[in-house]
Formats: structure tokens, sequence, C-alpha cells
């Protein structure tokens, strides 16, 4: 293919499920419960949270905007999965394919800022309960909020444009099931070692430091249940801990499997399965990890509902 060509690709050629009828209809159906579930689960989090005084926390607000990330997320990706299951046409264009890669990168920024942030509040309410009001205020929540989602937002752009610089020279069909940057490189008979430096730059940064912060988080609040006297004051402690640190296993266990390895390492079948579970599975369990050992939300869900048809029988016999 000579350079013209190279520069010039219009579309990619995404890869499917399956190409035997009766699994593509399996697997369209899976994905779309999976997808199902995580929107209303995300969405029942934010609802909740925007409806109830109760909930209106530092925890809950982090936790709101992790399921906005989460409902992003997989609408970025799920619903390409779901036409190129039962359509033959799996293409997708250059710009396209270049917007969701933008978008993926920058969501997963997102959520790992919010994580190392969410850390941060545990540690606030465990380590310096009687300080947690003035340490997390509502201006420096919505400033780290906002913060998390502008920085994350501007990380993606360079990788991005370095990215479809390159001349994909090799073919326009891309080992996974949505565009991401790894199998892209692995498209272009160019050397891709400056896109690779310049990727773990903005990646390594970001995701050390979120790590670092949850970790050091832990550190102390692990000293501090260790310290409590009654084996009970420590379980319940750390029940509160309990569903971000499974949350953030998944996140990072994924990610650095993924992302930061070098090239000559690369696995296709591999990275579809992290892939898959990072962009539709993770974000329907974080909703269930989340609020299904959580009294008080699962409380103020029940609350919600009873108050809610009280008022529709009470209408109902006011009409009658």
């Amino acid at each position: 293919m000579n350079q013209s060509n190279q520069t010039t690709t219009t579309n990619f050629i995404l890869l499917g499920l399956s190409n035997v009828p009766p699994l593509r209809a399996l697997y369209f159906v899976l994905i779309l419960i999976i997808y199902m579930i995580t929107l209303s689960g995300n969405l029942l989090i934010i609802t909740v949270m925007c409806v109830s005084p109760q909930l209106r926390n530092p925890m809950y607000f982090f936790l709101s905007n992790l399921s906005c990330v989460d409902i992003l997320l997989s609408s970025s990706v799920v619903p390409q999965i779901l036409v190129n299951t039962l359509t033959s046409d799996k293409s997708i264009t250059f710009m396209g394919c270049a917007i969701q890669v933008y978008i993926l990168g920058a969501l997963g920024v997102t959520e790992c800022v919010i994580l190392g942030i969410m850390a941060y509040d545990r540690y606030a309410a465990i380590c310096r309960p009687l300080h947690y009001n003035t340490i997390m205020n509502k201006n420096l929540c919505s400033n780290m909020a906002s913060g998390s989602w502008a920085v994350s937002f501007l990380y993606g752009v360079p990788h991005v444009y370095l990215t479809f610089q390159l001349p994909f020279c090799k073919s326009n069909q891309i080992n996974q099931f949505f565009c991401e940057v790894p199998p892209l490189l692995h498209l272009s008979c160019k050397d891709t070692w400056f896109i690779e430096i310049v990727i773990y730059s903005e990646t390594g940064p970001v995701i050390l430091s979120s790590f670092l912060l949850t970790l050091v988080s832990y550190i102390y609040i692990v000293s501090t249940i260790l310290k409590i006297s009654s084996a009970r004051g420590k379980y319940k402690t750390f029940s509160t801990c309990a569903s971000h640190v499974t949350v953030v296993t998944l996140f990072y266990g994924n990610i650095l499997i993924t992302y930061m390895q070098p090239k000559s390492n690369y696995s296709p079948e591999r990275d579809r399965a992290l892939s898959l579970l990072y962009t539709a599975v993770t974000p329907m369990l974080n909703p269930v990890i989340y609020t299904l050992r959580n009294n008080v939300f699962i409380a103020t869900v029940k609350e919600s509902f009873s108050s809610r048809m009280n008022r529709i029988s009470m209408l109902g016999k006011i009409v009658i």
C-alpha cells in the first residue's frame, strides 16, 4: 500500500463476537442484559443521591460521579458491539474510531482519579472524623470532581492525535470489538515507539499518583482500624471501605494488564477479554458492589419507594 493510501483510511473493520448465528444471538442477549443492568443500576444511584437529602454527602457525591463515568463508558462501546453482533457491516469511520478512542481514554482517566479521591474521602472519614466536614467541604468536593473531568478530557488529545497520524498500511481490520490504541498500533507499518512513550508518559503519572493516593490512604485507614479495640468496631469500620477496595482492585487489575505493557507483549485474545470486562462487565458490577451491602442506601431506596407508593395511593383516593 502506498503512502497516500496509508494516510487516507476512511474506515476500519471491527471484530464481531462470533460468526455463528446462534452464538451471535446468545451474545447479543447477554451483552444487552449487561448493558440494561449497567444503565438501571447506575441511574438508580444518581437518582437516589439527588432526591434523598441523607445521601447528599461526599461519598455518595463521588459515587454518583463514578456512576456517570460507568454509564458513559459503557454507552461509548456496548451499542457498537450490539450492532456489530447482529449486522454484517462491522465498519466504523476513521473519525468515529478516533472519537471512541478519545472518549475511552478520557473516561478511564476520570474513573482512575475519582477512585483516588474516594480513597482520600474514606481516609478523612475514618482517620479524621472530627474534621471530616471541614476537610471534605462542598467547595473542595466540587472542585475535585470538576477538576478530574476537565483534566481527564485534556489528557487524551496528544496520544489520540499521534495515533491517528500513523499510516495504517498492514490492514484496516481491528482485532478488537471496538477502537482502542493497542490494536491500532499493530495496524501501522511505522515504528510506534514514540507514541508508546507519549502514552506511558501521560498514563503512567495519572495512574501512579491515583494509585499512591489510594495506597497511602489505606495505609492510614488500616493503621487506624488496628487501633480499634473491639472486633465489631474493626469490622464495621472496614466494611465502609470494602466496596471501594473491590472496585479499585478490578479497575487497576484490568487497566495495568491491558495498557501498561510493551507492544511486544500484546495478546489479542487476552486483551479482547479484558477490554470487554472493563467496558461492559465492570460498569455493571460497580453499582452492585457499592449498593448490595450498603444498608443506608437500601433503606433509602425502600423509604423513597414507599413514600412514592403512598403518594400514588393518596392521589388515587382523591381522584376517586
